[in-house]
């Protein structure tokens, strides 16, 4: 079972794919790559997004894409890493 913190974090995600990417995602389990919600552009912007968001860098060299398969994956990927202040929603 889900964190409530993980449901939280995962709605904030999905509202950046909603908000930069104009992609609506269904469900949290979603093959975001198989589906061709999410490509190597998107993918660009997405991490663009979520250092602006969380503060979560992630060097090119360091990215594996099974981290972004899901927006489940990415919602844990951005947990274990971002700056315990950034990952506060604004008061």
């Amino acid at each position: 079972m889900k964190t409530q913190g993980l449901r939280e974090l995962e709605a904030r995600i999905a509202r950046l794919f909603a908000e930069r990417l104009q992609v609506e995602l269904a469900s949290s389990d979603v093959d975001l790559f198989e589906s061709g919600l999410l490509d190597s552009w998107r993918l660009v912007v997405l991490l663009g997004a979520l250092e602006e968001e969380f503060g979560v860098r992630v060097a090119m060299d360091a990215l594996e894409f099974d981290d972004f398969r899901t927006l489940a994956q990415i919602a844990s990927f951005v947990a274990a890493r971002v700056p315990p202040e950034a990952g506060r929603p604004p008061s």
